[in-house]
């Protein structure tokens, strides 16, 4: 069967030792089976034979699969990087926990025979587009996969926010940030912050407090076709910042709205055949084994 895969961009992890013999391996493989490969230009200095490389804007353009080694912080700088190509991405876990990067090195040849004959599963999940807005002018666009974050820092106060849904008043809370997650953000920040765990098929967005002052402050889901507007109203200059999937992107201060809706942009990703939602859940989390049935 021919491989619906003719070009594949390699992407690692650089700062993670272990992901070198991963890199090597996968470049030899791809090789061996006359399939051109391109490297990420960071991620060509560990490869221990020459191989052609691209920059992040060029990847998109010359490959029709990206395969991202590392953890799922490696996958999400990807996704955000070529989240306006929808070129698909297939990850090898190489992290701790990890929900994204589902292959591991053990099987990683294997699945990556079913997937060139064909034989894998294909999702798309949404991004969320933040816009910072201040004395009426946009200084700031940027997109993620799991999670806008509006959080303290270098502060013990806490910060202030309006929040307003679809031009709605919903609260005037006093906590330490808000996490407005993705469904696929759901298992990460949002999770530890008590907020529910969304199935990645959902057209949804989670709201959750980062411990409010107000107890009754409970994480909320709304439609993933709101449009989130939150307004610093009460801060210490310099103590807030806006995070983009865990990255500090930049200081916010009082006055300032912040814009969150559902982005354009998709990730596309690729799993293994066997891929399965639950069982991962089960895996990842420790929920117990599998019923005998």
């Amino acid at each position: 069967m021919t491989s619906p895969f003719k070009t594949i961009g390699l992407i690692a992890k650089k700062s993670n030792p272990d992901v070198i013999a991963v890199l090597n391996t996968l470049h030899h493989y791809f090789a061996q089976r006359d399939i051109t490969v391109f490297v990420e230009q960071e991620t060509a200095e560990l490869l221990e034979n020459t191989a052609e490389f691209v920059n992040w804007s060029n990847l998109s353009q010359k490959c029709d699969l990206a395969v991202v080694i590392g953890g799922d912080g490696t996958l999400l700088s990807a996704a955000r990087a070529l989240g306006n190509t929808n070129t698909p991405l297939l990850g090898v876990h190489m992290g701790r926990l990890g929900f994204l990067a589902d292959i591991t090195p053990e099987v990683m040849i294997e699945r990556l025979n079913e997937v060139l004959a064909g034989r894998y599963q294909s999702e798309q999940r949404a991004l969320l587009k933040s816009s910072v807005i201040r004395d009426g002018k946009t200084i700031l666009e940027v997109h993620a996969l799991n999670d806008i974050v509006v959080h303290k820092w270098a502060s013990s106060r806490m910060v202030e926010l309006e929040t307003f849904i679809d031009g709605a008043f919903v609260s005037t809370e006093r906590s330490d940030g808000l996490i407005v997650s993705t469904p696929t953000g759901s298992t990460a920040y949002a999770l530890s912050g008590g907020g529910p765990i969304v199935h990645p098929s959902l057209n949804a967005v989670v709201l959750v407090p980062i411990c409010p002052h107000t107890l009754s402050h409970r994480p909320i889901v709304v439609s993933g076709d709101s449009r989130i507007e939150l307004i610093i109203t009460d801060t210490n200059l310099n103590s807030v910042k806006l995070s983009c999937d865990g990255q500090s992107t930049i200081e916010v201060i009082n006055g300032d709205k912040i814009i969150i809706e559902k982005s354009e942009q998709r990730t596309h990703l690729i799993h293994p055949e066997q891929h399965d939602h639950f069982h991962t859940l089960r895996t990842k989390l420790g929920w117990g084994t599998t019923p005998n049935r």
